[in-house]
This record gives structure tokens, sequence and C-alpha cells, in this order.
């Protein structure tokens, strides 16, 4: 029964979710002139399917809550110290510090990951703080706009609060605008390389207080898709980001099945000294693998890109997937053990819980 009332949750929330600014432009290797796609990718999930398997599969165990941890720390205000500090928020967002800059992914503060303050998908963990506690957020990125990863009320809170810079893929930038009046929102296309204000080069302007010389984003290829309704399927982009600030490079994959993208974005940036990769969400196989990869693909997508360390995200905090709570950490860790990785190299934290890098790290061969 929980089951379908979830599915029922899904189906009104999808029809209610609207159709998003579409984008027009030309077409290319991921882009029809209508709809974007994977390239050399058949997208076998659709949202039919998924509701359907809400309805038909048995449910999997998911608690109705689970606290935070009793001695999660305060957030510090900005760092500046040479370090980077990446703190876990909780599902898809993080809070990474680096160089006096502040940034946010894919920002979710919301009860639900739904247009409805009443049904739809609910969080079982809070987020680490409340987003008051939060130091103040100078640039935002998100990866795609399903509705755990593009939440327009936190977006708003943020906007209130701080007017923070943002970076979406393409066709996004109509809807954050407009849940977020004051602050400068661009989109961008694989490839591109978004200079920060006060870094040479930079083509913007806006608040930025924070900010460091220097910082640039660049928006990189992940395998997903995009649609809050079913209306609206694959009509805007997805995309990870690197973040160079600082002199490290830290790349965030929001939402992605397993590809040779990692690859690609090694060769292209070389050394990554963060890869902070989706683990939950991959069960069924053979009806998610377009979109999620599994614990152990995200094992092989880490080793792909040859980053000194990993860091999981996206489990555990939204029952989006069929694999029960808690299933995805314990595959990280038979995966990990099996590629013969120590829990270091690649981490499962929990919400408020710090992963600091100290430096920089050299170039080195994979």
């Amino acid at each position: 029964m929980k089951g379908r009332l979830h599915a029922l949750a899904l189906v009104l929330t999808g029809l209610l979710g609207g159709c998003g600014s579409l984008y027009q432009g030309p077409p290319s290797d991921h882009f029809d002139g209508r709809v974007f796609f994977n390239p050399g990718v058949q997208k076998s999930s659709t949202p039919i399917g998924y509701l359907w398997r809400r309805l038909t599969d048995p449910p999997a165990a998911w608690p109705e809550s689970v606290p935070l941890p009793a001695d999660v720390p305060p957030p510090v205000q900005r760092v500046h110290d040479g370090s980077a500090r990446i703190t876990y928020v909780g599902h898809a967002t993080l809070l990474i510090q680096v160089a006096g800059l502040n940034i946010l992914t894919d920002p979710l503060w919301s009860e639900r990951a739904s247009p409805l303050s009443w049904i739809g998908p609910r969080r079982v963990t809070p987020p680490a703080w409340p987003l008051q506690a939060l130091p103040p957020i100078d640039l935002v990125l998100i990866s795609h706009d399903h509705h755990d990863h593009l939440d327009p009320a936190t977006l708003a809170a943020l906007a209130a609060r701080d007017r923070p810079r943002v970076i979406v893929p393409l066709g996004l930038q109509r809807r954050v605008a407009e849940a977020m009046p004051g602050s400068v929102v661009s989109e961008h296309d694989w490839g591109a390389r978004v200079a920060l204000p006060g870094a040479p080069g930079s083509a913007s302007t806006g608040p930025s207080a924070g900010s460091s010389p220097g910082a640039v984003i660049h928006v990189e290829p992940m395998r997903h898709g995009s649609g809050r309704g079913p209306f609206d399927q694959m009509q805007t982009l997805w995309a990870a980001y690197v973040i160079e600030v600082g002199g490290f490079k830290i790349w965030h994959v929001g939402d992605s099945g397993y590809g040779d993208f990692a690859r690609a974005t090694a060769a292209r940036h070389g050394a990554l000294d963060l890869a902070i990769l989706p683990i939950g969400a991959w069960e069924p196989v053979d009806f998610m693998a377009d979109s999620h990869m599994s614990p152990a693909q995200a094992v092989q997508l880490l080793q792909d890109s040859g980053a000194a360390r990993g860091l999981a995200h996206h489990f555990d905090t939204f029952a989006l997937g069929f694999e029960a709570h808690g299933a995805a950490p314990t595959a990280l860790a038979a995966a990990r053990q099996t590629a013969g990785m120590k829990p270091e190299r690649f981490v499962v934290p929990v919400p408020g819980q710090v992963l600091t890098l100290a430096q920089p790290r050299a170039p080195r061969t994979q």
C-alpha cells in the first residue's frame, strides 16, 4: 500500500511539475534541435515505466526518519588557509569552501522533493543545518532540473538572503531566474568555461563578495536526463562541473549513469583532487542504468577519472530508487574492497561530515 501511495504522489507531482523553460539553439552532438540526449546511449527509462514499477514492485525497506548525528558542528564562515573544505549537507547538496569562496551544489532544504509541500518523496534525514545557519553563499551550481536537484523554494530563500551567482545547464536560466530575483543566473553548454566575477576574462558582473580571483567553473558532460513532469522530458540539459579554484580541481557529478565521460574529463583537466559522485537510486539496474550508476560503477568511475579522492552523495535521503535504505553504502564498501581501495580514498559521509583537502595534489599518471 505504501508503495502505491508513493506512486500516486509521483503521478500527481509529475503532472503538476509543469513544462519548464525550453531551449532553442543549434543542433549539436547532444541536442537534436528539439530535445537533449546522451550521445551513443539509448534511453530505456521513462516516467511511465518508473511509475509502473512503483505500482507493481515490492517497496524497499526505508525508515520513517533517521536523525542527524549528535555532534554536527556549525559551518565555518569562509576558508582562507589554502585548504578546501567540503561538507556533506544531504542528498546532492554539498557546501564547498575554498579560497574564500562558498559554493552550494543542488541546494535542497525542503521536506519533499516535490512541487507540493504535502505530497511526494519525503526526506528521511534532515539537512546538516537549517538554511539560516549557512555562511554567505557566493555561488550555486545546479546539475539538472529534477525535483531532488532543483528546488525553487530553497533557491528563493537563498536569493532573498545572499543573492548568489548561479550557474545552470542550457534551458534552465529562465526557471531559476524566476525563483531567484536579483541573482545573476547564466546557462551554459557542455565545454563552457565560466570565469567568476573578478577572475581574468570574466564577462559577468554581480554580487560575489567572497569570490577569489582565478576561480573558474568548467561545465562538463554526465549521463542523465531531465524533466519535471511527463511533458517536458529531455528539454533542458544536465551537467557536471569541474571547480578550479585555489589550485584545486574538484569534479562534482550531480546524478549520472556510468560512462566514458570520466576519462574524457580527466584528459581535459589533468589531475583532479576530488570526485564527488552519486551512488544511489541504481536498482533495478536494467531500468536505471541509463541515468544512475551503481556503487560498484561509482568506484570504477573514480578509478577512470584518476581523482585522488572520492566523496559519495545522492543516497539514503529520499526513497527515489528501488534499493533499501543503507544498501548504497554497503554496496560501495564491498566494491571498494573488491577494487583494493582504502575507505579513505572513497568516503561515504553522514550529514555534516567534512572532508578537507589540505593542498592541491601534484599531477600524476593514472
